[in-house]
């Protein structure tokens, strides 16, 4: 992936198994972000190819990938701050619907089976992490760390396979992170889903990744377990210019 002269991502390879937590590290600038991009449709790489349960899926519009399977939540908050948060998640539940338009419009009874399947989801997430006494809440009114909350579930609602979580920890606190950790390991369980993740908060990385890829200018530079990763000399040189030491594991 190319900007003019810039190559955000060269030769990067690497694959999510059904039901791996995997992490993705590299410093600011490493094409981390453009790699979510791409496999979210955002972006069209000008070489390579994106596999989702070995069919690609690098050619298809962005609006095909939620409905396809691939949830994604974003570096920078992206909700509707006017809409109410019940109302946000439910905005993810849009790729359940299987009707038409003149369907909705005459409310025939397969419309309001998906509206019911959609608001039983709804109340699962609320209870599941937390957001039921801010449901009727505007969301530029709800507090930071509850609206990553909400972000997430509005990813989730539609059941994806993969979940594309960019920074989730940022703007958190200790506890807060600790509280994520858990509820990414309790999602990744109950809905059976594979989770790649994107996070500068190396501590929360590398105790809940299977398995983590190291980026910097493009390029994956290591791909190994947390512990070896920490070892890697040009994951080291990487955060810390030098290597004769060794990350917190």
């Amino acid at each position: 992936m190319q900007f003019g002269g810039v190559v955000a991502l060269a030769g990067v390879s690497l694959e999510v198994d059904r039901g791996e937590i995997r992490g993705v590290i590299g410093p600011n600038g490493s094409g981390k972000t453009t790699l979510f991009n791409c496999i979210s449709g955002i972006y069209r790489p000008a070489r390579g190819e994106i596999r989702l349960e070995g069919r690609s899926v690098t050619a298809l519009p962005r609006h095909r990938m939620a409905r396809l399977g691939i949830g994604r939540t974003f570096q920078n908050l992206a909700l509707f701050r006017s809409l109410t948060v019940r109302q946000n998640i439910l905005v993810g539940a849009h790729s359940l619907g299987r009707s038409g338009f003149v369907a909705n419009a005459l409310r025939l009874p397969r419309v309001r089976d998906e509206e019911t399947t959609a608001g039983r989801r709804l109340d699962e997430l609320l209870e599941m992490l937390e957001l039921a006494p801010f449901a009727e809440a505007p969301a530029a009114d709800v507090p930071f760390a509850v609206a990553k909350r909400v972000e997430l579930a509005r990813a989730i609602i539609g059941r994806p396979k993969l979940l594309l979580l960019d920074e989730p920890a940022g703007g958190l606190n200790h506890n807060e992170v600790e509280e994520l950790e858990t509820l990414l390991r309790y999602i990744r369980g109950h809905f059976a889903l594979s989770i790649l993740l994107v996070e500068h908060h190396m501590n929360l990385v590398m105790r809940i990744s299977d398995r983590v890829a190291a980026l910097e200018f493009g390029r994956k530079i290591a791909d190994d377990t947390p512990l070896q990763l920490c070892r890697h000399p040009e994951v080291i040189r990487a955060y810390l210019g030098e290597t004769d030491h060794v990350l917190p594991a």
